[in-house]
């Protein structure tokens, strides 16, 4: 089994070596060529719709592969993955411990479908699943079951019979790259797709594991789960690095049993190793849970978009109840379904549909699928998007979690509030991943948006400062900037020559019943437009966390000041003790060619808890002075609409979600409930007119005009998904 030594450890922690692009320090930031190029070389970008059937033991001579073979005619499917081996092997395996499912026989199910996908011109992924083992696995290798923090073998969570398996030893690196030499050489698949691939259950303190970890970092494995401690950080990247040489071991096996195959994780070992490595990437995001907008679907197509660029993206969802009970065998409400491919859908998620078990117990879910696929079908020459047309993005971080926040203040719930402001705004926007800051990544937008992004690193600051000097507009909320991409917090914001400002030493917080003063310019008597919408009022709620900051122009007039906390009890005592400062509570920079923005408290956060209306208009009013130019696509009317907007080779697109639904924020849906009719103002792209426009769930021609380059039209009515298909 190879290991990585500790000298190869540095190396690739430290950007260096052979391993440098694979496992590159947080802070780096790498080209956007593997973002923004053109789409991967291979099979990969045919396939528009995806199946995957994932099956149990005891389905070998109880389900039928024709009826399941029919219904992918059917769909118009172009590509399935099928389960093969790991835990269970559904074809007649060589391979010792691997086990066969009991009620195999003679029978081979995998290669029967695998044939039959074949025979209708579909692309065919292996399903395995190496993450549990038997006892007779346990009993001839213990030291490939993972271990605890006590020094006990992991049972599995779910199924006591298993075993957990470590991820990261010999039992993926030397068994399971058997079992994939053998499936793509007996049976020419295009791939191996490789679920719970990753360590589950916890980290791994089994033989392999430590002596592993000490032999590239001369420590002994951490105990701490602290993302900010250093051993625990220096764990996570040694786990990282292991993972990315398992992805590079298996993909080398699949390749020299079929030259076209690739490996294909299930999740990779973090994002920006996806952008570097990943030719095809599918977002396992299967169904709403708990309090769940629906619009979390496109947020995750976004994520895996911010570092595959054009290369395809499927979007996995189930027709079946998730987390946390997990009733796979029962299937969701038709609107649930809809309104969750249709979002994965308008933000550029090819569709995969998840069936678990090849026994129906429940079919209402097969005519739903079926009508999904069918239209998608029919308008495939207008969903192979070829580039978003958004003129605004918001930073994806994947190392805020190593920021240290105050206690009730969560980083992700930044985000969501800015999500959230943005889709009822309606404004078309992508998702840029921290790692892909690169000139040819970010000067397509108008506006980068940092929603409480306080984890960067120098470069990625300095990135984001060349953007704004290159004449970018950009929006900041609370502590970005404050912290590096460690986790350590700086003397002041990494960003402060930007913002304007600097960090005076303090972040306060919970604060209850801070208001903020809606101020005119002292000097023309008019109140900025950051304030429209709010003429009818002095003062609005502030937020619960703020950052004291120190201005460096010392005339400028902020329009919002703070009120400071009062009493809000007893009631005689509600009453502002200072009913005016001059302390800003947002800082605006007009500079040669782009504008800056920065609220040094949680707009966004607060926005999300508490939803008021004031916050929403206030966002929605920076964005339009920050972005200075009109958005590509306007929607006046009624309902929660989440817009995107896409160009193809011959024509553009503009999806409209309706989100509009009693139950958008706690799932499932009940009903579809219609809005409309929408005011639509579509901005063509340069030099292009338009010959031709149809609304294509409507399956009409609207009425339009077109003047200057600006066509307006009506979509009289949206249930759940229209989209506006203009061929130029």
């Amino acid at each position: 089994m190879d290991e990585i030594s500790r000298r190869d450890f540095l190396q690739m922690t430290a950007g260096a070596g052979a391993f440098a692009t694979l496992a590159r320090p947080a802070g780096d930031v790498v080209s956007a060529q593997p973002a923004a190029g053109a789409a991967a070389d291979g099979w990969f970008d045919r396939p528009m719709r995806w199946v995957q059937l994932t099956l149990v033991e005891n389905d070998p001579g109880r389900f039928d592969p024709q009826f399941w073979l029919d219904y992918f005619r059917r769909l118009h499917a172009d590509a399935a993955t099928l389960s093969a081996g790991g835990i269970v092997a559904y074809y007649p395996t060589a391979i010792p411990l691997h086990h066969r499912s009991q009620w195999l026989g003679e029978s081979d199910p995998f290669g029967t479908l695998a044939a039959g996908c074949r025979a209708l011109g579909m692309n065919v992924l292996a399903r395995t699943d190496p993450h549990a083992a038997r006892e007779d696995v346990r009993a001839a290798h213990p030291d490939w079951i993972a271990v605890t923090r006590d020094g006990e073998p992991r049972r599995h969570w779910a199924n006591p019979d298993l075993w957990v398996t470590c991820a990261l030893g010999p039992y993926n690196f030397e068994f399971m790259d058997q079992v994939h030499r053998e499936i793509v050489s007996r049976y020419g698949v295009d791939g191996v797709f490789a679920n719970r691939w990753s360590p589950q259950g916890g980290d791994c303190y089994c033989v392999h594991c430590q002596q592993n970890f000490k032999a590239a970092t001369g420590h002994e494995l951490p105990r701490s789960t602290d993302r900010r401690d250093p051993a625990r950080r220096q764990f996570l990247e040694w786990r990282k690095a292991r993972l990315t040489e398992l992805w590079k071991r298996w993909d080398a096996t699949v390749r020299a049993a079929r030259a076209e195959a690739r490996f294909i994780p299930n999740g990779p070992p973090d994002m920006k190793t996806a952008g570097e490595l990943a030719p095809i990437q599918f977002a396992d995001n299967q169904a709403r849970r708990g309090v769940t907008p629906p619009w979390a679907n496109g947020r995750r197509a976004k994520e895996y978009r911010s570092v595959m660029g054009r290369r395809p993206v499927g979007g996995i969802f189930s027709v079946g109840l998730e987390e946390p009970y997990r009733w796979k065998d029962s299937v969701q409400s038709e609107p649930e379904i809809r309104l969750w491919v249709a979002e994965g859908t308008a933000n550029g998620a090819r569709p995969w549909v998840t069936k678990f078990s090849g026994v129906l117990y429940d079919r209402r879910w097969l005519p739903v699928v079926e009508r999904i696929y069918d239209w998608h079908h029919r308008h495939e020459r207008y969903l192979r998007n070829e580039e978003s047309l958004a003129r605004v993005a918001v930073l994806y971080s994947e190392q805020m979690a190593a920021a240290s926040t105050p206690a009730g203040d969560r980083a992700e719930d930044h985000v969501l509030g800015m999500y959230h402001a943005l889709v009822e705004a309606r404004v078309p926007f992508d998702l840029v991943h921290e790692a892909f800051l690169a000139p040819e990544r970010l000067d397509r937008f108008s506006l980068l948006i940092l929603a409480d992004a306080a984890a960067l690193s120098d470069v990625q600051c300095a990135a984001i400062r060349d953007y704004v000097n290159r004449g970018g507009s950009l929006l900041a909320t609370f502590a970005s900037s404050l912290y590096d991409e460690t986790g350590g917090r700086r003397p002041d914001f990494g960003l402060a020559d930007v913002f304007g400002v600097s960090f005076a030493g303090r972040i306060d917080g919970p604060m209850q019943n801070s208001y903020l003063s809606l101020d005119a310019d002292p000097v023309t008597g008019k109140r900025h437009a950051l304030l429209d919408g709010l003429d009818d009022t002095p003062r609005i709620i502030n937020g619960v966390y703020r950052v004291d900051v120190r201005p460096h122009d010392t005339t400028f007039a902020s329009p919002l000041t703070l009120i400071p906390t009062y009493p809000d009890l007893p009631m005689e005592d509600v009453y502002p003790r200072v009913p005016h400062t001059t302390t800003g509570e947002v800082f605006l920079r007009q500079l040669t060619r782009g504008r800056v923005i920065f609220f040094p408290w949680d707009i966004d956060r607060t926005f999300w808890e508490v939803m008021s209306v004031d916050h929403l208009k206030v966002l929605r009013n920076a964005i339009a002075w920050a972005s200075r130019d009109p958005q590509p696509v306007e929607v006046e009317g009624p309902g929660v609409i989440d817009v995107t907007v896409w160009r193809q080779r011959d024509s553009m697109t503009v999806h409209l979600v309706n989100l509009t639904n009693p139950m958008m924020m706690k799932g499932p849906l009940r009903e579809a409930i219609p809005v409309g009719p929408l005011r639509v103002r579509v901005r063509l792209p340069q030099g292009a007119r338009a010959r031709g426009v149809q609304l294509l769930t409507a399956g009409t021609a609207p009425g339009l005009t077109e003047a200057n380059g600006v066509m307006t039209l009506t979509v009289p009515s949206v249930e759940i998904h229209e989209v506006i298909a203009v061929d130029l």
